[in-house]
């Protein structure tokens, strides 16, 4: 094992121990400029709780590499070595190693010349309230002249080492949706004066179920309720259905015309059954799309990646830059491992190296 491979690795151990969630990120972001202190990039904060790593060539444009810095809140069950010190928080998403590798990509470029000037973010608040958004408000992009940001994830479902991604349809646009319908309870055996909350239900289900299906297959979308609860017992008609669900697609038509069907439905449901039907949505992401012309440039650099055949029906805020400028987002195979988010998720830190390797190869061929 090399000494990059080493360093790499230490980093990864080093921040797996003190997880940090959303954007309280101190003992993380202390550990990034100790890290970074002494190389030549010029280190500040367009955000708070963010820090960025400037490396001027000298171009005047530059390109772009993000890593999440915050971790989620569940208890560890890996019994590593390295396992979390702070009990309920733990790095299970692997941003962990996201940060390592761009550190590793850090030591690289500093006696590197590549042909744009590098910028690193490491960024907050991926998993909670999308510090992406506030990343591309700060003017860090302008500021520095970017002309495209690239992002890798550590990913379970592909083998050991893979570099992978695809054009357009990436990780899907996705929200909660809870549905409350209301009507009034009666005992069965008078049943028709009641207002049944349970039927109302099982028709919004079936008539949710035909607004998606009614898209032609080809669109990447989900539909799906997977709670239900209704009702106080058998003999009694249901003053109350409560569903939860989710919906993720990707083309901002289909996520929005489907939540207009439901809406639909809804007010319908309500004027024919009598009950009251009122659906909740929380806030999501959009989807991360990667654009075919960046996705071209890369190729056509001779940077090496499989062509993944389906988009991952799950959300990141890398779909915000995306949005502000050219982005294209890559997963890196980390074989079988427990899954994302686990409280015993590991992985297999011979990736690492592939990872860096990977982001050396963008940042010294993509302009070049």
């Amino acid at each position: 094992m090399s000494f990059a491979v080493k360093q790499i690795v230490a980093d990864r151990r080093a921040l797996h121990r003190i997880p940090e969630l959303d954007r309280d990120l101190d003992r993380t972001m202390a550990y990034l400029r100790k890290s970074l202190r002494g190389l030549r990039c010029a280190l500040f904060s367009p955000i708070p709780n963010s820090l960025c790593a400037f490396f001027d060539n000298g171009v005047g444009k530059a390109v772009a590499f993000r890593s999440g810095a915050d971790a989620l809140p569940v208890h560890e069950r890996s019994f590593l070595s390295f396992a979390s010190e702070i009990p309920g928080q733990m790095h299970s998403c692997g941003h962990d190693g996201h940060m390592a590798m761009l550190l590793e990509l850090a030591r690289r470029m500093q006696g590197a010349r590549a042909p744009r000037d590098v910028l690193l973010i490491f960024q907050p608040a991926e998993e909670t309230t999308g510090g992406a958004r506030d990343i591309c408000k700060s003017g860090v992009f302008e500021s520095h002249n970017v002309e495209a940001i690239f992002g890798l994830h550590l990913w379970p479902d592909l083998p050991l080492g893979m570099i992978a991604s695809r054009q357009n349809e990436m990780m899907s646009r996705s929200c909660e949706v809870t549905v409350d319908i209301t009507g009034r309870s009666i005992g069965a055996a008078r049943a028709w004066e009641g207002v049944d909350a349970l039927k109302a239900g099982v028709e919004f289900y079936r008539r949710a179920q035909e607004a998606e299906a009614a898209y032609p297959p080809e669109l990447y979308r989900l539909l799906h309720f997977g709670r239900m609860e209704s009702g106080r017992g058998c003999n009694v008609v249901s003053d109350h259905t409560r569903m939860e669900g989710t919906l993720r697609a990707f083309q901002d038509e289909v996520f929005f015309g489907i939540l207009d069907s439901l809406n639909q439905a809804a007010d319908d449901i309500s004027a024919e059954s009598g009950c009251g039907v009122r659906i909740e949505t929380s806030m999501g992401y959009p989807a991360v799309m990667n654009p075919p012309e960046l996705y071209a440039k890369v190729r056509a650099a001779g940077i090496r990646f499989s062509t993944l055949p389906h988009p991952a029906m799950v959300t990141e805020d890398f779909s915000w830059y995306q949005r502000h400028l050219p982005g294209m987002f890559f997963f890196l195979g980390i074989g079988p491992c427990p899954a994302l988010q686990e409280d015993d998720f590991n992985f297999d830190e011979r990736a690492l190296d592939v990872g860096a390797d990977f982001l050396e190869e963008l940042a010294m061929k993509f302009g070049g």
